[in-house]
């Protein structure tokens, strides 16, 4: 200034900070110009309140006195802390990014996709991604001193891992536990870390994996608030739709329906009559007209004489006007019609309400009756009659728009059905709830540890929709949040669902139906709507009757229960036990019938209750019996298919766990569900989201692909409860493994299948799911081998129904015979023989009877036989010799006396006959020895002298009388 004087800055141009605490925990309060560059002017520093100075909620620090004072009317404040409260965007400090985890070639490509993957302000709160894409949403503070933070959130669907951690100055996450967040039930949830002082980096972070082909439903999270900021120097104003009628608030209450308010307001004002507002509205809307879709029929409770009354009601709140010119008007009410009979197991009061029968009765709606003797009350509920809504059921409407549950009723009962009302938007969820309180299944199955099915629940139902609704039937365990279990989107026809109860607990269902997933002004499809036909729920605690059954009778004559394994004879009441190989229906133990044979190559537990395979199996092939052990292989195996994308490219692996047999039955495979789980304790490990069963498949995500120490393993199922049978026929129960999906089998050697059917009915299996193992001999792949699956279902399925895997391993080999090898024989080396055996090729076969050992036998040389063989000829040469020349010289003796007998036949006729020699004894012949004497040999020669020298006289005989002749007439 002219005069040289420096200028004071006025208290609109600049304001207060504290300085950072030195080490005795002490700051001086300083004056900031608004402008940088002003440094003249300003107030001197002054001490500053000690460091651990704070105010109470509702109340801020004044810097100019550094006193605490309330905040004024439609004013609010946490005095230690901030709160973040509307995201009509994102608030000053956070920011939200959106990652790939997947690091890969085309990581940059992956990256763009990415891009709008983030967290999204929607005005009350912030909303997550949906896709495959890690988003994170972050804020940083500067605690003065330890605090918490603390926001409400929905969290529906386990397909998005949602995890809050927090780091602090030394970049160290928060408890490794915490972090994951458990789904939600029922609306929005509270949730609360403590921070430590100094800087505190808070992480919201969601990943989904939406693998089904469905869209997960987003994590939503609103009011954040931070306590231990040590003070705040101003209040923040309530938000529009909101007031504070008191000075000193700590929050803002919201404005009731048909009410508003602007920014900073102190009381709410009323809409003019031809307006209307949801609750926490900033501003009123104009009534439209009435139309039918703004009110709905209901049935008011019997009266004495038996009657209801049919009642129109406006669906609630109610936000059309009547009095517009195109307005329809509500119905008369008052027409009364006969009131529906009561449901099974009840009965008509005198004032025409409905009661349970008391114990030991049952009825048809009507009036109870006594079960007779010999009989039991069947246990259950079922409700097929609507007049009144049971005592057990709750009905309720929450809000498709800020997620806060509604006190109407979201369905109405309308006689042989109840169905679903208008709510106040078309994005509302209707909700119908059912708390069954625990079962009693009978004996057979309480002792048996692996058949689980405790209970059944049946419903029929249909949707009837014009655009993109959705039902949704979800089950609750004890307090647990309820899992959905099936969803129906669309128009459905009337059809039936059943699904198995597991666990004797405290079961809770419940029914929820949206009409559309997006918001709009009006209710434009209050038409589209859900009946529910009947629901029957079978072995209720405390239940009611409507049939007796046969029951297992004690010698008083009354009503006791068979052992395990034994079904009751009608005639008599007595139990007889099943036959072999047969498994009994537990819930219809009535004569011998209710024993089922077991499938082939299975055979029953102890206690009749299942069949299973004892890992042996025998097949007749070819004359011969092929005896199969697969004991060798594991109780529990794990096999992962080929890995999959989604469409953000995120990689995931369809995980599969197999039990094969034995095990008497017990299954051993498990899949778990570790997304809502990974806090689960030890205490509620009973009730966590695994599945154990022979055959079971989850969805996991690697930890390398996530960037979290540990695998994601969600979505569990079961695809094998019960083993059907063991054969190798390509078809069983019309479950078929067809050849062509595997490479060609071994040649002479078929595979062996094991069958298995699941308990679960879904949607689009309305058999259930089915699994077909294939067991291969491969000798070349010892152990637990190789699992496969078919290449052209890489997931193991063709239809979603129906699993097929290939098992080679040696342990699949039948077991070895003598039919699986052969001898070979040596030839004879130094008088020893060797006999070895040896496999047949390819060796298709596995332990069994071992490989005999060589056989070692004594034999004679080559030579030795060659010599024996020399003698023998010799001899043999010798022999035939002397007999040729012996029947030579018999051939000429026999040549002479024929020549003899022809020259006697020639003799003329005067000629006188050979005279008859009496001398000469048979056998002798002289001419013989005459003729032949100049060629005898020397022995001859003796021989023929002596016999002459005693030679007899000739007797010659004429007629009867002989004359000797002299030994000189002899010459003859």
């Amino acid at each position: 200034t002219p005069s040289g004087s420096v200028p004071v800055l006025h208290a609109s141009e600049y304001h207060y900070e504290y300085t950072a605490c030195d080490s005795l925990g002490s700051r001086w309060r300083v004056a900031v110009p608004h402008t940088p560059g002003l440094c003249t002017g300003l107030p001197d520093p002054i001490k500053g309140t000690e460091c651990s100075f704070s105010c109470k909620a509702g109340q801020f620090l004044d810097m100019k006195d550094q006193s605490c004072k309330p905040c004024a009317e439609g004013r609010y404040s946490l005095g230690t802390g901030i709160r973040f409260d509307e995201w009509d965007e994102l608030p000053h400090g956070f920011a939200s990014i959106a990652t790939n985890l997947e690091i890969d070639n085309s990581f940059s490509e992956s990256l763009e996709n990415c891009t709008t993957s983030t967290w999204v302000p929607l005005g009350d709160y912030v909303a997550s991604n949906t896709d495959e894409c890690t988003a994170t949403l972050m804020y940083a503070v500067n605690l003065k001193q330890s605090g918490t933070v603390s926001f409400e959130y929905i969290y529906p669907d386990s397909s998005i891992i949602f995890e809050f951690f927090v780091q602090n100055d030394q970049c160290q996450p928060t408890v490794e536990e915490s972090r994951w967040m458990r789904t939600t039930e029922k609306g929005w949830e509270l949730h609360s870390v403590e921070l430590s002082r100094g800087n505190n980096v808070l992480y919201w972070r969601t990943t989904a994996f939406s693998v089904w082909s469905k869209v997960p439903k987003p994590v939503l999270v609103r009011n954040i608030g931070i306590t231990g900021v040590a003070y705040t120097s101003e209040c923040f104003p309530c938000k529009a739709g909101t007031y504070a009628a008191t000075s000193g608030s700590s929050f803002c209450k919201l404005c009731p329906a048909n009410s508003y308010s602007s920014k900073g307001a102190t009381s709410c004002q009323q809409c003019a009559p031809d307006a209307y507002s949801d609750q926490g509205s900033s501003s009123c809307k104009p009534r439209p007209p009435c139309t039918d879709k703004d009110y709905f029929s209901t049935h008011t409770a019997c009266d004495a004489s038996g009657e209801t009354q049919l009642m129109f009601k406006w669906a609630e709140p109610k936000t059309c006007s009547e009095d517009l010119p195109t307005a329809v008007q509500l119905p008369p009410s008052g027409v009364k019609t006969k009131c529906p009979p009561c449901n099974p197991g009840f009965f008509k009061t005198n004032s025409s309400a409905c009661e349970p029968c008391p114990s030991g009765s049952y009825s048809n709606g009507s009036g109870c009756i006594s079960c007779a003797a010999g009989t039991e009350p069947v246990l259950g509920f079922e409700y097929k009659w609507w007049n009144t809504l049971p005592a057990n059921m709750e009905t309720t409407v929450l809000s498709g728009i800020n997620f806060e549950y509604k006190g109407i009723a979201g369905w109405e009962v309308a006689g042989d059905y109840i169905y679903t009302a208008a709510g106040a938007s078309d994005n509302d969820f209707m909700i119908l709830t059912m708390v069954v309180p625990g079962f009693r299944p009978p004996q057979s199955v309480m002792e048996d540890v692996e058949n689980k099915e405790v209970a059944r629940i049946t419903f029929v139902f249909e949707t009837a929709c014009s655009v993109n609704c959705e039902l949704y039937f979800m089950v609750g365990v004890n307090s647990r949040p309820n899992t959905p279990v099936e969803t129906w989107k669309g128009s459905k026809g009337k059809q039936s669902y059943t699904y198995i109860i597991e666990k004797n607990a405290t079961m809770s269902f419940t029914w929820a139906f949206q009409r559309t997933a997006y918001h709009e002004a009006g209710r434009k499809y209050t038409n589209d709507i859900v009946k529910l036909y009947s629901i029957n729920v079978t072995n209720v605690m405390d239940g009611v009757a409507s049939y007796c059954r046969l029951c297992a009778l004690e010698s008083s004559g009354s009503c006791t229960s068979c052992p395990s394994g034994n079904y009751i004879d009608r005639a008599s009441g007595a139990c007889h036990p099943c036959t072999p190989s047969t498994y009994l229906k537990a819930h219809q133990p009535y004569g011998s019938q209710a024993c089922i044979p077991c499938g082939p190559g299975t055979k029953s537990n102890k206690i009749h209750s299942l069949c299973y395979n004892d890992c042996r199996f025998s097949l007749d092939k070819d004359g011969r019996t092929l005896e199969y052990d697969f004991s060798a292989l594991p109780n529990s195996t794990s096999f992962a298919g080929g890995p999959s994308f989604t469409s953000k490219g995120l990689k995931y692996f369809h995980h599969f766990s197999i039990s094969l047999c034995g095990n008497h039955g017990r299954k051993m495979a498990t899949c778990t569900d570790n997304v809502t789980d990974m806090r689960v304790s030890d205490g509620e490990a009973e009730f966590s989201k695994s599945v154990t069963s022979y055959v079971c498949q989850s969805i996991i995500v690697p930890s390398d692909v996530m960037g979290y120490k540990t695998i994601v393993s969600s979505q569990p199922v079961s695809l094998a409860d019960r083993v059907v049978g063991v054969t190798t026929d390509t078809a069983l129960d019309n479950i078929t493994s067809l050849p062509e999906h595997f490479s060609p089998e071994n040649v002479g050697l078929t595979d062996v299948i094991f069958f298995y059917r699941s308990n679960d009915v879904t949607q689009s299996c309305s058999s259930g799911r089915a699994t077909a193992i294939r067991l291969r001999c491969d000798p070349l792949k010892t152990g637990s081998g190789a699992l496969s699956v078919p290449s052209k279902c890489p997931d193991g399925t063709c239809d979603g129904c129906t699993f097929h895997f290939l098992w080679e391993t040696s342990a699949a080999c039948p077991l070895c015979s003598a039919y699986d090898y052969h001898a070979i024989v040596s030839a004879c080396l130094g008088g020893i023989q060797r006999t070895t055996y040896v496999w047949r090729e390819p060796k298709l076969c596995t332990g069994g009877v071992p490989l005999p050992e060589q056989k070692v036998s004594i034999c004679k040389t080559m030579d030795f036989w060659l010599k024996v063989g020399i003698s023998a000829g010799t001899c043999a040469a010798v022999l035939l010799t002397v007999m040729t020349c012996y029947f030579w010289k018999k051939n000429q003796k026999l040549e002479y006396k024929y020549s003899k007998l022809v020259m006697n036949s020639t003799a003329k006729d005067s000629e006188l006959p050979a005279a008859d020699s009496c001398a000469i004894m048979e056998g002798e012949d002289v001419e013989d020895d005459l003729i032949f004497t100049s060629k005898k040999s020397l022995f001859g020669k003796i021989k023929s002298f002596t016999s002459k020298v005693g030679a007899h006289p000739l007797c010659c005989c004429w007629g009867s009388s002989c004359h000797q002749l002299p030994r000189s007439q002899t010459s003859l």
